[in-house]
Parts: structure tokens; sequence; C-alpha cells
């Protein structure tokens, strides 16, 4: 099977040196087995995604000297498919309309101290989950805003057996998308969530081997429970170390002395850049 593979920045900023490690990382997996390495812009989000920042996207990763297939995947032109895996999964039962807002669950999380907590901090109590069907139709049909849920128990209780997903650096892995409870896959201003989008696009874009930084691999779990649901194959994984800075912190595009931009008008060369991220 050809290897496929990745990188999928958003264009919300300059891209730094630690997108430079992943991206180069993405093409030498592809490279060393033949393959192929695609782009891909998670623009979904208007409110942060600009242009400019889309052009120089393109104009570093050329400078890095890496190739990719056109056409290149822009999120915010393929909305039909992300409705279109929210209607198989609501054909599924498994979706459900939250009207909570974001101070409402906050509220709720602060009166039990016994909330649960996952990789992104306390989990959804789970008001909406409850509501009867005349009573969602009735607010919807009112005009209120809601986001659409997984609902976590309910997908898991219709699946056959556990799932798994497989890991060059940790082996085979147990899916465990508990632990980030009801998580939300659309709202009114996005609609698909990182976890949808990406799950889609990974599945239309044939990719076979998912590189990503580890800071990513809890994720993974809810993204093997969608391709279970939405019937796709299941790729390779390859969560790779992140690059940290001189204080042990992830490199931000705020920090403008590390993002690919300064660097090259600063001379710093690509193959410098290279061997600064250790490849």
């Amino acid at each position: 099977m050809t290897v496929i593979t990745r990188f999928a920045p958003s264009p919300t900023g300059h891209l730094h040196i630690g997108h430079a490690c992943a991206a180069i990382f993405a093409f030498d997996a592809a490279r060393a087995a033949g393959g192929r390495f695609l782009l891909r812009i998670e623009n979904i989000d208007a409110s942060r995604c600009r242009p400019e920042f889309e052009v120089a996207i393109l104009a570093n990763l050329a400078w890095l000297g890496l190739l990719w297939e056109e056409p290149v995947r822009r999120q915010s032109d393929h909305f039909a498919d992300y409705r279109a895996a929210l209607a198989r999964l609501e054909s599924l039962g498994v979706l459900y309309p939250c009207f909570c807002t974001r101070a409402d669950i906050q509220r709720e999380i602060a009166a039990s101290p016994a909330a649960p907590h996952g990789p992104d901090g306390p989990l959804y109590p789970g008001t909406c989950r409850h509501l009867g069907t005349a009573e969602r139709a009735q607010r919807m049909a009112a005009g209120e805003a809601y986001a659409l849920r997984l609902d976590v128990e309910k997908a898991l209780a219709g699946l056959p057996a556990p799932l798994t997903f497989h890991d060059a650096s940790h082996g085979t892995i147990a899916a465990e998308p508990r632990q980030f409870g009801d998580v939300v896959l659309a709202r009114k201003e996005t609609p698909a969530s990182y976890h949808l989008s990406v799950t889609v696009d990974d599945h239309l874009q044939g990719v076979s081997l998912v590189t990503r930084g580890e800071d990513l691999l809890p994720a993974t779990h809810v993204h093997r429970l969608l391709q279970a649901l939405l019937g796709y194959a299941v790729p390779d994984y390859r969560h790779h170390r992140l690059l940290l800075d001189k204080h042990g912190q992830r490199f931000a595009k705020r920090n403008r002395s590390v993002t690919l931009r300064s660097l090259r008008e600063s001379g710093v060369t690509a193959a410098e850049i290279r061997r600064r991220v250790g490849l």
C-alpha cells in the first residue's frame, strides 16, 4: 500500500520552527517509503484564518524544499463533506443538540466539585443529553443557538468490539474516547470541529500514515471512534516528539523570533532549519 502522509496547518499566523519540524517529518516519512506527501489548509475558523497567512505557509514550505501534490485541500471548500458525515452520525442516533453556553457549562462544573476531567480539562456534564425529542425540536425551531455533540456512550454501545489503533512509538493502543466526554462536532460558526474535520479529511484524502506531535495523541482516541462510526479505514499513526524552547515550552505563533518568516529574513538557511529540528 502506498504511504500517504500530510501536513495540515491553520492559517492563523506565521509558521514557526515547530511547524517546520512537523512538516519535514511528514515529508521525510513519505519520501522514505516512496509515497506521497499532501498539504491541507485547515481554515474552517473564518474568524481567525487569514489569506495572507495561507500565502506565507506555501512560501515557507517551498523554502524548506518540501514538495506536495496539487491541488491543496482547503477545508472551507468542503463543508458538504462534513455535513454528509454529520448526517451519517445523526442517522445512527449518536448526535444531540446542546444549547448550553460556555458560561452555563462553567457554572454547572463549578457546582460539582467532583466533575470528571479529561485531557482538555473538565468534561461536559451532559446537561442536554437528557432532553426529550419534543423539547429539542421546540428549542431548535425557536432559533436557539446550539452545538452538535457526540453521545459517546451511545456510540460505543453500538460497536461490536473494543477499538484500537497502532502508533509507531507506542504500539497497539486501546482507544478510550470516554476521556473526552461528549465532544462537540459542529457549531453554527464552525460547521465541523477539529475532531470531525480531520477524520473526514484524512479518509477522503486516503492518508495512510498520520504523523503529528505527541500532544495530539489523546485526540486520536476520539478520531478512532469516529472512524468506526463512519466506516472509515484506520490509518497508522506516528506521534513524534514536540520541539520545545529553552524554557521547555512549546513554540507559539505569537513568538515572532521563531517564525519561519523571521528566521528566513535573518539569513537562516533551510538546511540550518533541518539541523535545528534534529531532522
